[in-house]
């Protein structure tokens, strides 16, 4: 039988890092976020997340991700700390879900936006959707801002898979996903302009940027974006499987 959820999380990074970690440049891999008072930053260089290039939606850079449920390895324990989210059973279902930040920073989009993704796993493929129709604005000054996850397809857009990586990331429709986000939650950099260094031969999106060819970091995003506190409210009647 389900269990009934907290309907509302919120997590202020007063204690540690609630379980929200990020992906280092170069091929670093997972890294412990930067926390200080009561505030968590994300600092360029980010890396080229490759595994949905063309004919995926695009390149993405992983700011901030939080994964709902367990377990956990004791490496990801080490670089995220406690999970909250995963601890107490909060709601995978987000429908409708009301998703509140406050941030600031300074950023040189070069053409990206930072956006929420979504993920979910059904049986072997994990689909992803970007929330692109509701980006989310960092300035100098801290703001709150609130993104509704509402069953638009239409505001959102499915991150599918690059050529070799169809086994694992491919699309479920929208609504399948937002009802049970159960692998997990990002903030990323959406879409990215990679652009090679020098000749490459053939298509570039069956490589893999930035680790087989390098690309003109000019074109990237730069800069930083702090993170004060995420708030979650989601619709009535949701529940933790």
């Amino acid at each position: 039988m389900a269990q009934t959820a907290p309907c509302t999380y919120l997590e202020t990074f007063d204690q540690h890092t609630g379980g929200w970690w990020g992906w280092g440049g170069n091929h670093l891999g997972l890294q412990p976020l930067v926390r200080e008072n009561g505030v968590v930053t994300s600092r360029s260089p980010w890396w080229i997340d490759y595994n949905h290039a063309p004919p995926g939606a695009g390149y993405i850079h992983m700011l901030y991700s939080l994964n709902l449920r367990g377990p956990f390895s004791d490496h990801h324990k080490e670089i995220a700390g406690p999970n909250p989210f995963a601890e107490q059973k909060y709601p995978l279902d987000f429908t409708h879900a009301r998703v509140s930040v406050r941030v600031r920073g300074e950023l040189e989009l070069k053409g990206a936006q930072l956006v929420l993704l979504v993920q979910g796993r059904v049986g072997e493929t994990v689909s992803g959707w970007l929330l692109t129709g509701q980006p989310i604005a960092v300035g100098p000054e801290w703001s709150e801002q609130t993104i509704v996850a509402a069953p638009d397809e239409s505001q959102w857009t499915c991150l599918k898979a690059r050529h070799d990586r169809q086994d694992f990331y491919g699309f479920h429709p929208l609504q399948t996903i937002l009802s049970n986000v159960n692998v997990n939650i990002m903030l990323v950099l959406f879409p990215l302009e990679i652009r090679p260094m020098g000749e490459i031969r053939g298509d570039p999106h069956l490589l893999r940027a930035g680790r087989d060819y390098p690309v003109w970091t000019s074109r990237l995003p730069e800069g930083y974006v702090q993170l004060d506190t995420v708030r979650i409210d989601f619709a009535a009647g949701g529940a933790a499987p």
